[in-house]
């Protein structure tokens, strides 16, 4: 009987993607809960409507296997604590099922650390960004 209800799990879509891993070999973090990646360059993307502001976003290639992502700066001021070619930790941004967060469209993830330093403590001018 136990062999039996083991052959019809499998016509359970969120029980396949489960066994078979297909979340985590589809996100590019690779189902870790943080990232190190290298900045590319800094975007700006539009919000979703009924909302109407330009999001301050980096290009990051994350370090372990070269994927590119978009991540969101949170923080008034955040971008020019950032520059091209710094090292930056990655998070999730907290939407739903590992999806985009509010009126950001296509963004999953957002910058925690920047060279090492806590992105939030940089933007309330708590620390200073190190000189490499």
């Amino acid at each position: 009987m136990q062999l039996h209800r083991q052959k019809l799990r499998w016509s359970d879509k969120y029980y396949k993607r489960k066994i078979l891993m297909l979340d985590v070999k589809a996100d590019p973090l690779e189902g870790a809960p943080q990232a190190r990646g290298i900045v590319l360059e800094k975007v700006g993307i539009e919000s979703k409507q009924p909302n109407s502001a330009i999001r301050k976003c980096v290009r990051v290639q994350i370090v372990k296997n070269g994927k590119q992502v978009t991540a969101f700066l949170p923080g008034d001021g955040a971008l020019n604590f950032v520059d091209e070619h710094d090292e930056v930790e990655l998070e999730g941004i907290g939407g739903s099922m590992k999806r985009a967060m509010g009126d950001i469209p296509g963004v999953r993830w957002q910058v925690s650390k920047v060279n090492g330093v806590s992105l939030n403590e940089l933007v309330y001018g708590k620390k200073e960004k190190p000189r490499r």
